[in-house]
């Protein structure tokens, strides 16, 4: 503080107020001046006040003072914010870790809330994506989250990677985990009403925690100006996952939720020849063909053999306990990741749908022989049928 020693030559000399303002400073960062002769009143007579300057220490400014501590915050709000994606991150990874190892292991996640319809739920086929188990993408994603957002916070980024480009990284991982839990938990109130899973939900809350501590990081007007890439990321996914999930074939809307018990399909076609000789050489070579009992697809494709031909397929029913929504596959059909119904497995190759004759003999390798007209005539009216709208 300035410290001022007033001497005067009279008790009584006072100071004028002439010309002096009244202002108010901050007390550390302004010294008031004072002049150092003033004149007394001159019924007293000329007094002389000697005034004292005392120079103040160089001190910051308020305006300094006080944009400091804002600035500090906001690096350390930009590296706390790093940190508590990196630590949802870490969450999905544990939780998707432990998913992972219960379906690759074949054993049964521990469900406290639920049980019963969580075990359905993890267990059904929407837990797998192209044959890839749902959970283990699940891992990928919040370890990849979780290592950049790390690598953020200490601004250690790899492959050269700038801040910029890696926050539209993590925006871009982030919006497609959110994207795909949105799509998730439609799947689960339209395919299993009532039933409960806290895996997924608690999944869904660290996917759209982490989307929006990243959008927050980044600042709504960055989100804004990045909108396109985001609602493309969004669509890649949501089409994705739709087509994965529309390969498998479901069941007929008059089924209902209901459980569907098992009932054999009754073929009333008779046999021609040459469905005899084809279906002979199909079983022959270790051709299969993987169906479900309520698929009208996999009875048409039955019907065309007719009931002889068909006793001497390899035929998999993929349900052979019933169904109901969620219901899980046969291990048979889960060990060549069935995509759709019916789906045929010939020397190796995978062909999904109803195949006609003349594509069945050329992937088996069919002697038609006698029948070769009669496949050339099949084959040509398969492709006209193509062919019309």
């Amino acid at each position: 503080m300035a410290t001022f020693i007033n001497l005067s030559s009279s008790p009584y000399s006072t100071m004028s107020s002439r010309g002096t303002h009244s202002r108010h400073h901050h007390p550390l960062s302004y010294c008031p001046y004072i002049p150092s002769q003033l004149k007394s009143d001159r019924s007293w007579g000329y007094g002389r006040l000697v005034v004292l300057r005392v120079k103040c220490l160089n001190e910051p400014s308020r305006d300094a003072v006080e944009s400091e501590p804002t600035a500090v915050s906001s690096v350390s709000s930009g590296i706390s914010s790093y940190s508590w994606c990196a630590g949802l991150g870490g969450l999905g990874l544990v939780e998707t870790g432990y998913l992972t190892y219960s379906k690759l292991t074949g054993s049964d996640a521990f469900c406290p809330v639920g049980g019963g319809s969580c075990g359905d739920i993890l267990n059904s086929s929407y837990a797998v994506v192209y044959g890839i188990p749902l959970p283990l993408i699940g891992m990928v994603a919040y370890g990849a989250a979780a290592f950049l957002a790390l690598k953020l916070a200490s601004k250690d980024l790899p492959f050269g990677i700038d801040e910029s480009n890696g926050g539209l990284i993590l925006l871009g991982t982030t919006t497609a985990m959110a994207t795909a839990s949105a799509y998730f938990l439609y799947i689960l109130n339209t395919q299993f009403p009532g039933a409960s899973c806290s895996y997924c939900l608690v999944s869904v809350l660290l996917s759209f925690s982490l989307f929006l501590t990243t959008a927050k990081i980044l600042g709504w007007q960055k989100i804004r100006d990045e909108v396109g890439l985001q609602l493309c990321i969004a669509g890649l996914v949501f089409s994705a996952l739709s087509n994965s999930y529309s390969a498998t074939v479901s069941p007929p809307a008059r089924y209902g939720e209901k459980f569907l018990p098992y009932f054999p399909t009754e073929i009333k076609a008779s046999s021609s020849p040459l469905a005899l000789k084809l279906a002979a050489h199909l079983h022959s070579v270790g051709a299969k063909m993987y169906g479900a009992f309520w698929c009208s697809h996999c009875l048409e494709q039955k019907e065309m053999f007719g009931r002889e031909a068909a006793k001497l397929l390899d035929y998999a029913e993929c349900y052979p306990d019933g169904f109901k929504t969620g219901s899980d596959l046969s291990q048979e059909c889960k060990k060549v990741k069935i995509e759709g119904f019916p789906m045929w497995v010939i020397n190796g190759q995978v062909f999904k749908g109803i195949q006609d004759f003349s594509e069945l003999a050329k992937a088996s390798g069919f002697e038609a022989g006698e029948f070769s007209e009669e496949l050339a005539e099949l084959a040509k009216q398969s492709a006209e049928a193509d062919m019309q709208p």
